[in-house]
């Protein structure tokens, strides 16, 4: 008496077709999977993790509004440049106001 066999089908060009139709799917629609986990202790709370996940086209992501990758300086040189040249400007403001303030301080000294 022979059994059958239990061993899955191996993959031909079918599965790698429909494979490839699901995956241009989840881009062009795009998939939330979204879940939270909780650790408590006698009724308190000692962690929440909350995990968020989206897999879209970026074309898709730009179109529901989301972007952060274009701002982010680790991600985007754009952005790099532009914290860069922020923290410049920020730091000559800084450089002027303790400039003006010098003359006064030496003024101060001077007069007992």
């Amino acid at each position: 008496m022979t059994t059958p066999s239990r061993m899955p089908e191996p993959y031909g060009q079918g599965s790698g077709a429909n494979l490839a139709d699901i995956l241009e799917r989840v881009l062009d629609k795009g998939i939330v999977i979204a879940g939270d986990i909780r650790i408590n202790l006698l009724d308190i709370e000692l962690l929440t993790i909350k995990l968020r996940l989206i897999v879209a086209s970026v074309d898709k992501a730009k179109e529901m509004g989301i972007d952060w990758w274009e701002t982010d300086p680790a991600l985007s040189s754009r952005a790099r440049r532009d914290e860069l040249a922020r923290e410049n400007a920020e730091l000559r403001e800084r450089l002027a106001r303790l400039e003006e303030l010098e003359p006064g301080r030496a003024e101060k000294k001077e007069a007992p």
